[in-house]
């Protein structure tokens, strides 16, 4: 039974684009039970779920008689060859694919099931269109990440990219689908799905430089096997050190436009416009979790270079900070939300970053060979690694349950804005706890998921920090506060959201109160990931991702083993890291700001004995505006695409009307000349005949004394 499952590990995509087939294709036959296509995508979900379990237990070990772990599990086929050079397509599984797949899976079956009472209860036609394309859509969508997770060459992957590409822009303009009445939501929705369009094609277009560097740097091979292994790195980049580094970053640049990264970060906003399960699908489960993927699978080509680490950090640690001040003041409860993944990103890519920089700093390149020159330097920064990936997973478990609730508060109310709601908390309990349960998560309150990752991260910039008075150091030590000060933003914010909603007088029109089954079921399942998948990680699976591995080498050897097979092998948490956060003034330090955060929080809007207008002048501070408006990043982005674009355009405009439209013109204008001129000759006088004939003659002549190296003799 060793390969009798994860032999089949192929169909976890496939299952979820048939489908699509069946749905986008065949739903009109199902006239009326429209609910039958979202039956079909749920159970397809789940059975891919199921699949990416047994495949994550097989491969752990946990079932059947074989244990590939830490090395990865590998098929593909060729499809075709050209000369020396072969594309293949496979799959390729070790426990960063398998994490990917258990939760994206997982995840999206919730938010499928959950959709089936948020967007069902149609009767008219217009509306069962919708439906059927809405769950047509998803179901690719959900083939584009679960593809991703599976891919065994960075051609495949950027396919499945690009999949997720076009289903963003698809769902996130869901509402543009004109209603023959009209639709108040269309143009807002089309604008929304063009810009994230547009946004992050910039991104994609880097990564495909990147690529495309990689693939000539790699004598053309794309295989993680090849890309990624230690020997063929080395090489490569003793050969053209410049060239790997501008590789990492363009493929870094590709990260930043899908994940919304600074300064990219504009259009992930405005992708509120699609229908709230969208949203929780795009921030949870799939298109921004793409990026942060993406660089754990190629943390081996990012570790060549420090700066290229420190590049990610710098980027991680901005947008983090940022993203959090935007979410202080924004009312619109799912446009918080949005600013909050920004900002839990953000964090994420600050620990790969540092980590990968404490790593990199700890090996070098030398006679085309990776040589580790401090193993507890390099051990320390695998941690990195680990927290990000961590925080990864339970971001997706409490970020989905916020969604969701946020959902079903808009779900039974009709309004996006939390001054309109309020006192919800007696109409609505399930979404009211539930939602309270996410809030503690992402505010990192004790013991709950978010409180573990967001530690282990904070804690890792600071070991690049403590006593390193370089600028290197003083770069870490400005992250780190950085950090901290969005962990006091992030718990404010979030309960800021909760009481506004749930706490004091009801402020809106009607409330239709909670939600049905279909949609708090899911909610009650996710509540319980949300608190409890730090243990589970850290705790549950500390045999399976074993940290003591990557450190037992004193030689190159670990880093081989680090590695050979990609970087996911090293997800690890243990006991050890965790009891050591409880024994550093650093974790006191942030219980304590965020339990202040929360207390603020409270005392400003749901017992209103701070005025929040104190803090602001009552909006008109310039603070307050500029970070109502997003400190003018759309104005700037306007601005550079407009003057850009004109720019493009009237180069354009004159390449085509002077080189293009030129050259035609010239070579017409020259046959009609040259005529013009032959038919002069065409006078009926013998004489110019004869002259003609002789001047014919005499130039024939000489062409061929020429050819034929005479001419120079004559003269």
């Amino acid at each position: 039974m060793a390969t009798m499952i994860m032999q089949y590990s192929w169909l976890i995509p496939l299952i979820p684009v048939l489908c699509f087939t069946i749905v986008g294709f065949l739903g009109s036959k199902m006239g009326k039970k429209t609910h039958y296509g979202g039956y079909l995508v749920i159970l397809g979900t789940a059975a891919s779920f199921i699949l990416s379990l047994l495949v994550t237990l097989e491969y752990t070990g946990f079932i059947g008689a074989g244990n590939y772990y830490p090395d990865a599990y590998e098929e593909h086929i060729d499809w075709f060859t050209v000369g020396n050079f072969t594309l293949t397509f496979g799959f390729y599984i070790d426990i960063l694919a398998c994490l990917m797949m258990l939760f994206a899976s997982f995840i999206s079956t919730m938010i499928f099931t959950y959709s089936l009472g948020y967007m069902g209860g149609y009767e008219d036609e217009y509306q069962l269109k919708r439906q059927r394309r809405y769950f047509a859509e998803v179901a690719l969508f959900l083939t584009g990440m679960l593809g991703l997770a599976v891919s065994s060459t960075l051609l495949e992957m950027f396919i499945f990219w690009e999949i997720m590409g076009l289903c963003s822009y698809l769902l996130i303009g869901f509402w543009s689908f004109n209603h023959p009445e009209g639709d108040d939501k269309a143009d807002n929705a089309a604008s929304a799905a063009k810009k994230a369009f547009l946004v992050t094609r910039m991104g994609d277009v880097c990564l495909m430089g990147g690529l495309f560097i990689l693939f000539f740097a790699m004598n053309g091979h794309l295989e993680y096997t090849y890309v990624f292994n230690v020997d063929n790195l080395a090489a490569a980049y003793s050969a053209n050190p410049g060239l790997m580094t501008l590789a990492s970053l363009l493929v870094f640049g590709g990260v930043i436009g899908k994940s919304a990264q600074f300064p990219l970060l504009d259009w992930l906003p405005d992708a509120m416009a699609g229908p709230t399960t969208v949203s929780a699908l795009i921030h949870a489960a799939t298109m921004v979790k793409a990026g942060v993927y993406l660089v754990a699978r190629a943390y081996p080509l990012f570790l060549l270079d420090p700066n290229v680490m420190l590049v990610v950090a710098v980027i991680g640690g901005v947008t983090a900070f940022f993203a959090a001040t935007m979410a202080m003041n924004n009312m619109n409860i799912k446009k918080v939300l949005a600013y909050s993944t920004l900002s839990q990103l953000g964090y994420m890519f600050l620990s790969l970053g540092a980590g990968g920089y404490l790593m990199a700093s700890a090996i070098s390149v030398e006679g085309g060979h990776i040589v580790i020159e401090n193993i507890a330097e390099f051990t320390a920064g695998a941690l990195g690694y680990s927290a990000g990936c961590l925080h990864m997973v339970n971001h997706a478990f409490f970020k989905a349950l916020l969604f969701l609730c946020s959902g079903s508060v808009i779900h039974a109310n009709g309004t996006e804005d939390m001054r309109l709601m309020g006192g919800l908390h007696s109409k609505m309990p399930k979404t009211s706890i539930t939602m309270l349960i996410g809030c503690l998560s992402i505010a990192g309150f004790p013991f709950f998921a978010g409180f573990f990752s967001k530690d282990l991260v904070l804690d890792v910039v600071f070991e690049l920090f403590d006593g390193n008075i370089n600028n290197t150091g003083l770069i870490f030590a400005l992250l780190w506060f950085l950090g901290i000060v969005t962990a006091f933003m992030t718990a404010f914010y979030m309960f800021r959201l909760w009481f506004m909603t749930f706490k004091g007088e009801y402020r809106g029109h009607h409330c239709h109160g909670e939600s049905p089954a279909t949609m708090t079921v899911p909610l009650m399942i996710l509540s319980i990931f949300a608190f409890a998948a730090g243990f589970i990680v850290v705790f549950g699976w500390e045999h399976v991702f074993t940290f003591s591995q990557v450190g037992a080498a004193a030689n190159g050897d670990a880093i081989s083993y680090f590695l050979v097979g990609g970087a996911g092998k090293v997800f690890e948490i243990s006991l050890d890291p965790v009891i050591e956060l409880f024994k550093t003034w650093k974790t006191y330090v942030t219980i304590v700001l965020v339990l202040v955060a929360i207390a603020l929080a409270y005392l400003m809007y749901a017992k209103k004995s701070i005025n929040p207008g104190r803090f602001n002048k009552n909006g008109k501070s310039a603070l307050y505006r500029t970070i109502s408006n997003r400190y003018y990043f759309p104005e700037l982005y306007n601005q550079i695409s407009w003057k850009l674009g004109y720019d493009v355009a009237k180069g354009v405009e004159f390449f085509d009307r002077q080189v293009i439209d030129g050259t035609v013109n010239g070579l017409s204008s020259a046959v009609v000349g040259g005529g013009d001129l032959m038919s002069k000759a065409q006078d009926g006088n013998l004489h110019t005949y004869a002259s003609v004939v002789v001047g014919g003659i005499v130039f024939l002549f000489i062409v061929v004394l020429v050819l034929f190296g005479q001419f120079g003799g004559l003269f």
